[in-house]
């Protein structure tokens, strides 16, 4: 089993869209059972919270699920996990710090790093303070980048 933990600051916006979107994605192509999806925040604001309404209601408009709840990314996940996928630079830099070993950061990516059709380094913009519109557009950028992932994981795992 191949394990993912996607990465924000308060796992209640991005991350949790990119795992929503990323099982979406293994269920359609019958990959649901070779990978396991997780969230998770660089930051405690929000731990055991749901994911925001808004990034629910855009995700269930294009049949997505977005659920469980907000936990805090720890050191130990390191462990756990083969890939661990930042949804920004700021958060990448505090997983970097955060990382036990040169092991640990190797398994570090940007989720829009892993989308052919974006520039290296490019963000997945926080919708918290904006307008609905944002979270479609989170939406749209999590399924390009979850795409290209998947992608990767196609040619890297032989799935």
């Amino acid at each position: 089993m191949i394990r993912i933990c996607f990465v924000c600051l308060g796992n209640i916006c991005r991350s949790p869209t990119a795992e929503g979107v990323m099982r979406r994605l293994l269920s359609e192509e019958g990959l649901a059972n070779a990978v396991s999806v997780e969230s998770a925040g660089t930051a405690a604001y929000h731990v055991g919270e749901r994911p925001d309404p808004r990034s629910r209601a855009a995700a269930a408009r294009r049949g997505v699920r977005v659920d469980g709840k907000a936990r805090q990314f720890k050191a130990r996940d390191f462990e756990r996990f083969d890939y661990v996928v930042a949804m920004d630079r700021s958060n990448l830099g505090r997983l970097e710090e955060l990382a036990p070993s040169a092991q640990a950061q190797a398994k570090l990516s940007l989720l829009r790093d892993h989308d052919p059709g974006s520039p290296p380094g490019s963000e997945v913009p926080d919708p918290y303070y904006g307008g609905e519109r944002g979270f479609d557009e989170v939406l749209d950028i999590c399924e390009a980048g979850c795409r290209g992932l998947l992608a990767h994981l196609r040619a890297s795992h032989g799935l």
